[in-house]
Parts: C-alpha cells; sequence; structure tokens
C-alpha cells in the first residue's frame, strides 16, 4: 500500500514564506487593531517582515510540508 501524502497546512502557507536561503519570514502581531494609541516609528517597525526563531523553524517546516 502506497504512504499517504503530506498535506500542507494551507493557514500556514498564508502566513510564512520561505526565502532562497532557506529563511522563514513571518508579519509581526499586533499591526493592525488599535493603531492609534501606537506611535508612528511602533507603526512602521510593525510593517516590516521578520525572521522566525530557530526553535521554531522545524516545526513550521513541517507544516509547510518541507521536510
Amino acid at each position: 500500500m502506497a504512504k499517504k501524502k503530506m498535506k500542507v497546512s494551507k493557514t500556514a502557507a498564508k502566513r510564512f514564506k520561505v526565502t532562497k536561503n532557506g529563511k522563514i519570514m513571518r508579519r509581526h502581531a499586533n499591526a493592525w487593531h488599535k493603531t492609534g494609541k501606537k506611535r508612528r516609528s511602533t507603526l512602521r517597525a510593525l510593517r516590516l517582515e521578520d525572521v522566525v526563531s530557530q526553535a521554531d523553524k522545524p516545526r513550521i517546516l513541517r507544516l509547510l510540508g518541507k521536510k
């Protein structure tokens, strides 16, 4: 009997992006609601993407069907 294929988590696929060098990029939390009370510099920083920590990398790669 053939082995089942690993399904890609569609929610993870929408939230994370793997770069050419293997880094996983993510969006920042707290960027879209209650922005009136946040500083402009904070909002600019929250718009940028960030790299996922090394501890979370294997779990996210498994969700994306890469490993």
